[in-house]
């Protein structure tokens, strides 16, 4: 497998080549208000404004996802993915690039939903910022639409993934597992505003914030730094490792953490506490949780 992450540098040095692929997955999710206070927006306009050259938008909101979901950014089913995917020039590509112009957490969600199909694609290491740190060019604008291709048939590897069920059998005991909340330490502890319909954690949760994986440049930690992060009782826990934050996002951010070390098995709660937190009926809980 293709190592997970690319440079600014090294990705410079691709452009223009043939069958490079470069996709922006960023959404837009203002810090919320107050508790429930839950506004997203496609990124689309500012990937307008600027650009990696020659990359194209991949919606991650709507086209990318199950509309029919109670909750946002819901894994859809292949036969879904495949037509915007293939609009994208993503089945004619022989390299493909994701980046965001955030945190990296979007990126890391459409590297894990590809890579869940099947498709190696590889995520810019501190995303735009680190490519307008490095003084690299960008574009506005729209680019040209590509030939139409036809989509292949895309098969979900569904142990990339769990659901609320799968989440509930851990929490009760009824299934191995270890529930990984990539929250910040304050929204997990229920001391911070949080968009979701309660405070608070999964019982039963270890907290790793997505945000301690990434340096003060928004690069991501050397592997030892990493595995310190995440800590022994993460790495050394032999059961399956269940991600999950507010909405699957930052958790995917920790996924790729753990690919770095190459670290398995792991799967991401796509509902996360979106879904969690807005049934009643679930448990959740306050304070802070063993290290």
């Amino acid at each position: 497998m293709a190592h997970p992450l690319i440079s600014a540098a090294e990705l410079a040095g691709f452009l223009g080549s043939q069958g490079l692929l470069i996709l922006d997955a960023s959404v837009e999710l203002p810090a919320a208000q107050h508790d429930g206070d839950y506004r997203v927006e496609s990124g689309y306009r500012p990937w307008l404004a600027q650009h990696l050259p020659a990359s194209r938008h991949a919606d991650l909101l709507d086209e990318l996802t199950d509309p029919d979901a109670a909750f946002s950014f819901a894994l859809a089913v292949p036969e879904r993915l495949g037509p915007p995917l293939a609009r994208l020039g993503l089945f004619d590509a022989q390299h493909v690039v994701v980046y965001d112009r955030h945190d990296g957490f979007w990126a890391a969600r459409l590297w894990w939903l590809l890579r869940s199909l099947g498709i190696t694609a590889r995520v810019l290491d501190g995303g735009l910022k680190a490519w307008l740190a490095a003084g690299l060019p960008v574009e506005s604008g729209e680019v040209a639409p590509l030939p139409s291709s036809q989509a292949p048939a895309l098969q979900l590897d569904s142990h990339l993934w769990a659901d609320r069920e799968q989440v509930l059998a851990v929490v009760e005991g009824r299934a191995p597992g270890l529930l990984v909340c990539a929250l910040s330490q304050a929204l997990f502890d229920g001391r911070a505003v949080t968009r979701y319909a309660r405070r608070g954690h999964i019982p039963g949760s270890l907290c790793r914030p997505a945000r301690s994986l990434f340096d003060e440049n928004g690069l991501y930690l050397p592997p030892a730094q990493l595995a310190e992060v995440l800590g022994a009782s993460l790495l050394e826990d032999s059961r399956p490792l269940i991600l999950y934050c507010g909405g699957g996002i930052s958790a995917a951010a920790t996924a790729l953490a753990l690919t770095l070390l190459g670290h398995a098995p792991v799967a991401i709660y796509d509902g996360s506490l979106q879904e969690w937190a807005a049934d009643r009926c679930l448990p959740m809980t306050t304070g802070a949780a063993p290290a």
